[in-house]
């Protein structure tokens, strides 16, 4: 194949929530509770970051564009994949944290670093840090189930 050639995305597999409304609905729910007590901002910045780092399109696409509907600036968005490079006052010093501690649960194959969770430790309380860990897991079984079931970008 040439660098010219389009290829067409594969076809999607199954409506997941129509097929299995009960698990989704459970999935909702989760999310909505996982996200309580959390700045939106944040949320989405962490849900942001897992879904490039998962390739997860469709969810990187729909955060996004809540990002933005929820007023993160176009600089916040277009640095996130480099935050570790972005310059000092990008991104909060507790955003980093989150965003370190994200990176390691979405590759999750080698553990969390103390380092990494420390360092969350030092920003969150307890129930926030908690928080923070059930917004990174659901973000990550959202990314599985969107690439599994090939969920269109833009279809919402």
């Amino acid at each position: 194949m040439t660098t010219n050639e389009i290829t067409e995305a594969p076809a999607r597999r199954l409506d997941y929530a129509r097929t299995v409304p009960k698990v989704f609905r459970a999935m909702i729910a989760l999310d909505a509770a996982a996200r309580e007590g959390l700045d939106p901002a944040l949320v989405e910045l962490v849900q942001m970051r897992t879904s490039q780092l998962n390739n997860c399109a469709y969810c990187l696409d729909m955060h996004t564009k809540d990002a933005r509907k929820a007023g993160e600036s176009d600089e916040r968005i277009y640095l996130l994949p480099v935050w570790h490079e972005a310059p000092a006052g990008v991104y909060s010093e507790k955003e980093r944290a989150a965003l370190a501690l994200a990176e390691e649960i979405a590759k999750i194959g080698g553990g969390v670093s103390d380092a990494a969770y420390a360092r969350a430790a030092a920003h969150f309380e307890d129930e926030e840090l908690a928080h923070l860990v059930s917004v990174c897991f659901t973000i990550n079984t959202w990314n599985r189930i969107n690439i599994t079931t090939r969920k269109t970008p833009g279809a919402l």
